[in-house]
């Protein structure tokens, strides 16, 4: 259920943001699609949580770079023949409106996010894709239980932290990009206008960082690159498997390219951290999967 616009929860008050991209993203599809597929692809709407840079005074829900905090006897990930991953984000759990999401994100906790980032790759090589068959290992999920204690630590040699920036949170609405499996199926028998994507495209804003809901993609759904990786990567595209184990699959966490933190994916891309719900609920979170995608 999507909160009202005035609700509160822990560590956050839901502003306006969800209302208003919500009553527009319907408003859209009421105006350019027939009453019956309208109303179809306004199901797929998801709730999601949108991450920014926290002003003064805003409740902070977790943060891009800087060092994380780990407990006794976790060791920082590493890819074993590669060398240890970046730091890239964390969040408090207990301080995000994890209620309102429509997946089983944990209550409390904290989920840390890391990722081998090319800085010890050879010419700033080392990037991950979907396909890469080995991905699994280059990317890490953490889930660090409340109440656990915890020490900062310190960054391994050969990485530059990112710079840190504090977080807060926004509760928004999310529309699965057009090329989205769930979407093709309902808009396979209408022509869609282009200004009903650019219109959606509008009111969605930039990739920016998400927890849960529709990936805001840059090249393509995330879903279908993960499922090509598992696949292997001799599928063909078009293998009635893709589309299958694409449904398996939702979004966990996106972070974008951003300047604050010096993070730069490919060419002004982003990370995609994608799981299928029943390991979400399960706390599985070794079994994420990443893409990551540029321009």
């Amino acid at each position: 259920m999507l909160a009202s616009p005035l609700s509160v929860v822990p560590g956050i008050i839901i502003s306006m943001t969800q209302s208003s991209t919500g009553a527009a993203l319907h408003a859209l599809a009421r105006t350019h699609l027939p009453a019956d597929v309208a109303e179809k692809w306004i199901g797929l709407l998801r709730p999601g949580i949108r991450l920014v840079a926290a002003d003064e005074g805003e409740p902070v829900v977790g943060q891009l770079g800087g060092r994380p905090a780990l407990p006794e006897g976790v060791e920082w990930p590493v890819w074993e023949g590669n060398g240890p991953l970046s730091f890239i984000a964390s969040v408090d759990c207990a301080a995000l409106p994890v209620g309102e999401l429509d997946v089983a994100l944990p209550v409390d906790g904290t989920l840390a996010f890391f990722y081998f980032d090319g800085q010890l790759g050879e010419h700033g090589e080392g990037f991950l894709s979907g396909d890469d068959p080995d991905g699994a290992a280059g990317a890490r999920v953490l889930y660090i239980p409340a109440g656990a204690v915890t020490t900062e630590r310190p960054t391994p040699d050969g990485l530059d932290a990112h710079p840190a920036v504090r977080l807060t949170a926004r509760l928004t609405v999310t529309a699965p990009d057009h090329y989205h499996h769930a979407a093709e199926e309902v808009l396979k028998d209408v022509d869609v206008p282009d200004e009903l994507d650019d219109a959606i495209n509008d009111v969605m804003g930039d990739v920016g960082h998400r927890i849960g809901g529709h990936a805001v993609p840059v090249q393509g759904p995330v879903e279908e690159e993960v499922a090509h990786g598992l696949l292997g990567p001799g599928t063909s595209w078009k293998d009635p498997r893709m589309a299958e184990e694409a449904r398996r699959w939702t979004l966990l966490a996106q972070f974008d390219t951003d300047d604050e933190a010096d993070m730069m994916w490919g060419d002004c891309g982003a990370l995609y951290w994608l799981i299928r719900p029943e390991d979400l609920a399960a706390g599985r979170f070794d079994r994420a999967r990443i893409t990551m995608q540029c321009c």
